[in-house]
């Protein structure tokens, strides 16, 4: 799994097209603030490991970066962009669940962007060291 997380002072997102049809309709964007956008790729090799495993490593992460940056506010984003290498779309969105719960139950507000969509993006993003943490998980 490749993650490149980048703090945001605002984030947002407007869907622009339809890519996996049996995912909802989704026409509306949203905006957030002081937030962390994971850019998360799931891929092929982790399908090998129990989802909850390839969960709890993801969160540990995403709880670390989210502290780093003095924020409680996480999105979710698949981003299949990061590597060649590709889960399947059930594992990967199974995997975002978990994670998305996981997150909230420790305290954390989170939201995934829409699955199964390329989007619009706007990002405000402060350049300092740890507000883009790029990992290997």
């Amino acid at each position: 799994m490749k993650v490149l997380v980048i703090y945001c002072t605002t984030f947002s997102y407007l869907p622009s097209l339809k890519t996996l049809p049996d995912f909802e309709d989704v026409t509306s964007g949203k905006t957030f603030s002081d937030c962390i956008a994971a850019f998360i790729q799931v891929e092929e090799e982790d399908e090998e490991k129990d989802v909850a495993s390839r969960e709890k490593k993801l969160v540990n992460h995403l709880k670390w970066t989210a502290r780093k940056n003095n924020t409680s506010t996480i999105v979710l984003h698949s981003f299949a962009h990061l590597s060649s290498s590709k889960a399947s779309v059930q594992y990967t969105k199974e995997l975002f669940d978990l994670a998305e719960k996981r997150l909230q139950n420790g305290g954390f507000t989170t939201e995934q962007t829409p699955f199964g969509y390329f989007l619009d993006l706007n990002i405000n993003a402060p350049g300092f060291s740890l507000a883009r943490i790029w990992a290997s998980l």
